[in-house]
């Protein structure tokens, strides 16, 4: 069967915490303060490649979050700007994005990175380079979506502008696989479920996979956001919210199958298969080995070359990160 009861799915969790195969040392939750909050506001936004997101909302209950619930945002700019606001607690959400959201002075603050690259570009049998993507019409859901400032990002690391060089269409996921297979768009821009569907419809060919080519394999693809102000004032609460989450990437890395039963059992995705495949495709659980910090440089230079924003990677940096929680939580959960 498919599905799994929720009560299976947390005794699961925490048999394999006890038996040390997430790296997780079992009273390593009991030995911290009592959360200075019980409730936890985190973001849902299309996708699944934000799947700890989802999977940690029973070890968030484990942590002692008696409330976790969930928004409804788009992706990028507007899911970051949802945890500046107040209206959620943290979210797991695209490295890029967020730096705009910095950039305009929000009090948003980066906890540590979560998964490795999931954004893959498809293309007609025009494109074979981002740089063919000249001219070229490329659709995404939005402008300032995830979508749009990844590839703005990655247009200007080999040279183009992204504002003048690049036709945007801004339609829904299905309507730009739709035009894609029609050859109606040059490009799109997928992040799963997406990618899984198309290559199961044979539609369209990968030019760029985040989570295998260079550079964009190197650097997190997703990153732990807070409100600075709740981080401020609840230290232990957002100590247990990056476990939680970091737990979780473990689950999806070291359990896909259990991972992607999670996702479909919750809600949040329809087709198991799909959701088995993202498992297995994204890189998760490289918490541990990966620099966040390389990640905020990398991608703040990459959107200050494309004009996006105006402050350089030092700036944010030393205002908009805060690495003593995962420092920690390094150290706890070692193998």
């Amino acid at each position: 069967m498919i599905m799994e009861t929720r009560r299976q799915f947390v005794m699961a969790l925490a048999a394999a915490g006890a038996s040390g195969a997430l790296g997780v040392k079992p009273r390593s939750a009991a030995a911290d303060a009592p959360p200075e909050t019980t409730k936890i506001r985190l973001i849902r936004i299309p996708g699944i490649c934000v799947a700890p997101q989802y999977v940690a909302e029973d070890l968030l209950r484990t942590e002692g979050f008696g409330g976790v619930s969930y928004i409804e945002t788009p992706t990028g700019v507007e899911a970051s700007r949802a945890v500046a606001s107040g209206d959620a607690d943290f979210t797991i959400i695209f490295s890029a994005p967020v730096l705009l959201t910095i950039d305009a002075g929000a009090p948003v603050v980066l906890l540590g990175g979560v998964h490795v690259g999931c954004f893959e570009l498809f293309a007609t049998e025009r494109i074979r380079s981002i740089r063919d993507l000249k001219g070229k019409t490329v659709a995404v859901q939005s402008l300032q979506s995830s979508q749009h400032i990844f590839l703005s990002s990655m247009a200007a690391y080999v040279g183009l502008d992204p504002g003048k060089d690049i036709n945007w269409a801004t339609h829904s996921s299905e309507k730009s696989i739709q035009l894609l297979a029609e050859r109606r768009i040059d490009a799109f821009l997928a992040f799963p479920p997406e990618p899984q569907e198309l290559r199961a419809r044979k539609i369209g060919h990968v030019v760029v996979n985040s989570g295998a080519d260079r550079p964009w394999s190197q650097y997190f693809c997703c990153m732990v956001a807070g409100n600075r102000e709740f981080v401020r004032k609840n230290p232990g609460a957002t100590k247990r919210v990056l476990r939680a989450l970091l737990k979780a990437s473990e689950v999806c890395a070291l359990e896909p199958e259990r991972a992607a039963r999670a996702v479909i059992e919750k809600g949040y995705a329809t087709k198991y298969e799909y959701a088995l495949q993202t498992m297995r495709d994204v890189t998760y659980g490289k918490w541990r080995q990966y620099d966040p910090e390389d990640t905020v440089r990398f991608y703040a230079l990459r959107l200050h070359e494309a004009g996006m924003i105006r402050s350089n990677p030092q700036k944010i940096i030393g205002q908009a990160t805060d690495w003593r929680f995962l420092k920690e939580l390094r150290q706890e959960l070692k193998n």
